[in-house]
């Protein structure tokens, strides 16, 4: 039922009453909080929280998330309608745009990796996260050129704040990040893993054998306890050997149809299934994917050489099995310098 409160702030959007709209937003949040707590209130604001950060200007879209309105009136990462009210705001302008404007650390975190998702290279920036303090105002402009230390994009976490060649390799246009509409939903490819029989033939997989396990063991199972973060629905296991041995851990039998693919065509779905649910974007899947590849290849943290030269030389096996979800991945990936291979897979309904 649209109500008579809908029409009103449907006419303000088309007048252009940014401000009132995000007054309305911050008034009608902070009520909600004080009346039924955080998690009702940030859905019941959210869908006036997603016209704003679609359509209003970046100067009033991005104070959405200061606290400057009092408590309970600001919206934080989980806040979200389609999707996260921060993603919405990172596909509607460019960082140079956002980086004066963004004030809390971790909304700055996740629109910069959305940007680079998109195809912002910030590897020019700084290390800083800090950005304004939270409810000032946006900085003067820069006539010089200069960057202050809150333009600068978030480097801390040690993930590239660029796409690497592998990582934009296998998508096809328009998919890393859900494409929004004005007035809510959005668009979002379903990428699974295998997509279809291209490429793939008959294999028999060999006799399973027993999980990696022992003290030895620790580095692989830190990576294994990654991999299955990625995708909750999915089983992950890792055993010593190549990829179709951790495959027949886990498929449903011994004669499957699958093959080898590259990286860079698991990647997206690996992204992807990381980045499920409304309250997720695929800024949390591309930095889930990167600390995974980190705990693979036993790096300290996520960005370094490690992973580059474990992308370059992992071999990844994938297979069909006959019944799935709307969802579904089943991945082998093998890295031939360790001798180890971690397997996930797994399907759900939507």
């Amino acid at each position: 039922m649209i109500t008579d409160e809908d029409h009103r702030l449907r006419a303000l959007a088309d007048d252009g009453r940014w401000p009132e709209l995000l007054a309305a937003y911050r008034q009608g949040r902070a009520a909600a909080v004080e009346r039924a707590g955080e998690a009702t209130a940030a859905g019941l604001a959210a869908p006036l929280g997603h016209l704003i950060a679609y359509s209003a200007p970046p100067e009033v879209a991005a104070r959405l998330f200061d606290a400057d309105g009092g408590p309970g009136s600001a919206a934080t990462v989980g806040d979200h309608d389609a999707g996260p009210l921060w993603e919405v705001l990172a596909t509607r302008h460019s960082w140079l745009r956002l980086s004066p404007l963004l004030g809390p650390a971790p909304v700055r975190h996740l629109v910069a990796h959305t940007r680079v998702l998109l195809g912002e290279d910030l590897s020019h920036g700084g290390l800083s996260c800090a950005g304004r303090p939270s409810g000032g105002s946006a900085p003067e402009d820069r006539s010089s050129g200069e960057r202050s230390p809150g333009d600068r994009p978030p480097a801390a976490d040690g993930v590239p704040l660029r796409l690497e060649p592998w990582e934009a390799a296998g998508w096809e246009e328009g998919a890393r990040v859900r494409e929004y509409l004005p007035r809510g939903g959005a668009r979002s490819a379903l990428l699974t893993l295998p997509a279809d029989r291209e490429g793939l033939v008959a294999v028999e997989l060999p006799e399973p054998v027993e999980r990696l396990g022992g003290q030895r063991a620790h580095r692989a199972t830190a990576a294994t306890a990654a991999l299955a973060a990625l995708a909750p629905w999915a089983e992950a296991v890792c055993v010593r050997g190549p990829a179709p041995l951790a495959a027949a851990r886990l498929a449903g039998c011994r004669r499957v149809t699958g093959g080898y693919l590259p990286f860079a065509l698991v990647y997206p779905a690996l992204v992807q299934a990381a980045a499920g649910g409304r309250a997720r974007g695929s800024a949390h899947g591309r930095l889930a994917v990167w600390r995974a590849l980190a705990a693979m290849a036993g790096a300290a943290r996520p960005g370094g050489p490690e992973a580059a030269a474990l992308v370059a030389r992992m071999r990844c096996f994938t297979w069909l099995e006959p019944a799935e979800g709307l969802r579904h991945l089943h991945v082998a990936l093998e890295d031939p310098a360790s001798g180890v291979a971690w397997g996930l897979s797994g399907s759900e309904e939507l």
